[in-house]
């Protein structure tokens, strides 16, 4: 039996699941590197995300490698100093959020996102938690 891969357009690389895209960022957070998104992402780094990503989607290859793909530009972007800051005033309860906007927003691999856009959507993503329904008293 042959089986076919779907090519990754790595100029429009596809929209991925959030969840698939936080089981990476859960993993570097589990094993201590929750810093990554300050201080960056090394090769073998991502191949042990892989490792940890292909139980899960060993079955979606060209998911994999998109969540791949989308969770190393979104280490990337927050190299910018605006997003920087903005996870050293906020903390870890940017994650989740940034992990929402990483996993919809349009991507080219070889430019990564654009900082300024990608903060803004980071932004209307934490003004929409932030203004979710109140709790009845």
């Amino acid at each position: 039996m042959t089986t076919y891969l779907t090519p990754v357009n790595l100029t429009d690389v596809a929209r991925v699941d959030p969840k698939h895209l936080a089981l990476a960022m859960q993993y570097m957070v589990e094993t201590g590197r929750g810093l990554t998104m300050l201080r960056g992402i090394t090769e073998a780094e991502l191949r042990q995300v892989d490792q940890a990503l292909w139980d899960e989607l060993s079955s979606h290859p060209a998911e994999r490698v998109a969540v791949l793909v989308r969770f190393r530009c979104l280490i990337g972007v927050f190299a910018a100093r605006r997003l920087a800051n903005l996870l050293m005033q906020t903390g870890y309860r940017l994650l989740a959020p940034a992990v929402c906007v990483a996993a919809r927003m349009r991507l080219n691999a070889d430019l990564g996102f654009n900082p300024g856009k990608f903060e803004r959507a980071l932004i209307k993503q934490l003004e929409r938690i932030d203004s979710g329904p109140a709790l009845a008293a």
